[in-house]
């Protein structure tokens, strides 16, 4: 059986390239979705892309991953800091997964210093712009393949 990662982009994720540039850059979505699939062929993984902006989708994506997938990588926007429903579709999976932040949460404002999900992550990447996708798959990987 192929192995197979889910790459999750939450809410405000589809404006990427035109929402506060100097923050999150200017790549877009497909750009995400082309470093994280380039990432999962590289280490012989397919990639699942899905973006939604509302958490029941989000939650609905992640569920069906316990059928087909054996990671899944996670960008939950906005959701990282407020889902509790997020953090419990994820460790009701069980699947492992890694928490990605586009800019460093940490030099921002407070509120999102904090995530629920983090606790439960195999890692946590921030601040490394796209590349973190890359840096996500590959370390999902690793770890499948220990």
């Amino acid at each position: 059986m192929h192995k197979r990662v889910l790459v999750v982009n939450g809410p405000n994720l589809n404006l990427l390239g035109t929402r506060r540039p100097e923050v999150y850059g200017t790549d877009t979505l497909a750009d995400v979705e082309r470093v994280a699939t380039d990432a999962a062929r590289d280490v012989g993984f397919d990639a699942r892309c899905v973006q939604s902006n509302s958490e029941g989708a989000l939650i609905d994506a992640i569920h069906a991953a316990r059928h087909d997938c054996d990671g899944i990588v996670i960008n939950a926007g906005a959701y990282t800091h407020t889902s509790i429903a997020i953090r419990d579709a994820l460790e009701g999976v069980a699947l492992p997964f890694a928490e990605v932040h586009i800019s460093n949460v940490y030099a921002r404002e407070p509120f999102r210093h904090h995530s629920h999900l983090s606790a439960l992550a195999a890692c946590v990447i921030a601040g490394a712009g796209i590349q973190g996708y890359d840096f996500a798959v590959r370390r999902l990987a690793a770890l499948l393949a220990a």
